[in-house]
């Protein structure tokens, strides 16, 4: 179970060899109760539509942040997901929606049992220069911290590539770059994340979709006082109106590219800063790093259309020698084997 803001993508597995049962994905256009009552719904149609095949044994749900308290994968009781709704101003547009389906899990299929896995699992063991904030340090005592997220796709393109490098991962110094509504870059060294673009929240980094990633903090404080803003309209601004959708007005990456091609300079911004962003942090990374064997781009948009991955690496010069590889993640493989090897 792989809930986002505005859908839910699921993929059905045979256990114990993982052979796939059945897999698609339901838009959500609902907010407030509405989504409630949505969300019950297509829970409902998917229960019925895969228990044709066989028993639900379990549940591998994808929730984004784990705050402090959890990282690695864990079966949910009701005193975990009590701890899960605390996260939810961690991860707005994401962790309410994987709790809600977790507790539909838990109310209507009793006997089957649920694992959480985190996207942050992955950032655990970020060295302390890249996980602290210069902030006073006991804002980092309390939990203030680089978390990271899209941790799951992260890892497994990065052991996909591994294979095709014909290394070992722990040999694998690599750039993994994730495209798609949501957009990071991680920094991988000897198979381990070294550092990430999204940070205390999925909403630092890159320039996304409908997000504004790296801003000067103190645009936050002069637009609360130029326009009077609260709290509440600072965060949708930039977490749902920011971005790609801010610049070009679009709110769909195809629809930008095609209005790019015809020339409408506000699309053809939106990309050019979105391309830029990406290029800063590879370049950066690859700084850090050092010695990059792979560049490795997944996500919808980053191992979809290939002018996208050509416009960034266009500029980077220094890592013309550097492969390249398009992967097409697969998250819901990945939560599956983690799940099944807890529960074992």
């Amino acid at each position: 179970m792989n809930a986002g803001s505005t859908s839910l993508k699921y993929k059905a597995f045979f256990v114990p060899n993982l052979s796939i049962v059945d897999e698609g994905q339901f838009s959500i256009d609902t907010h407030g109760k509405e989504r409630e009552v949505e969300e019950k719904s297509i829970f409902l149609k998917l229960i019925a539509k895969i228990s044709e095949r066989g028993d639900i044994v379990a549940f591998a749900h994808r929730v984004v942040h784990g705050g402090e308290n959890f990282f690695g994968p864990v079966v949910v009781d009701k005193s975990v997901l009590s701890e899960l709704k605390k996260t939810f101003d961690l991860a707005p547009l994401h962790n309410p929606h994987s709790v809600s389906f977790i507790g539909l899990a838990m109310s209507l299929l009793p006997k089957a049992r649920n694992v959480a896995v985190f996207d942050t699992g992955f950032y655990k063991n970020l060295p302390d220069v890249a996980k602290i904030y210069p902030l006073p340090y006991e804002y980092f005592e309390e939990g203030i911290r680089k978390y990271g997220f899209h941790g799951i796709s992260h890892e497994y393109v990065a052991m996909e590539a591994a294979k095709k490098l014909k290394k070992p991962l722990s040999k694998c110094s690599l750039i993994t770059v994730h495209l798609g509504g949501g957009s990071s870059v991680t920094a991988i060294k000897n198979g381990k994340a070294i550092d990430t673009s999204m940070g205390f929240t999925p909403l630092e980094g890159l320039t996304m979709i409908s997000r504004s990633g790296d801003i000067d903090a103190g645009i936050v404080f002069y637009l609360m006082r130029k326009y009077k803003l609260n709290i509440k309209s600072i965060e949708e601004i930039l977490n749902r109106s920011s971005g790609l959708k801010g610049i070009s007005g679009l709110n769909d990456f195809r629809e930008i590219m095609d209005a790019a091609d015809k020339e409408e300079h506000r699309s053809i911004l939106a990309f050019d800063m979105f391309v830029y962003k990406i290029r800063k942090y590879i370049g950066s990374y690859a700084a850090i790093l050092g010695k990059v064997d792979a560049i490795v781009f997944t996500g919808g948009i980053g191992s979809g259309r290939p002018k996208t991955r050509n416009a960034i690496m266009k500029g980077l010069t220094l890592l013309k020698g550097v492969k390249k590889m398009a992967i097409t993640t697969n998250e819901e493989l990945s939560m599956a084997r983690k799940a099944l090897g807890l529960l074992k």
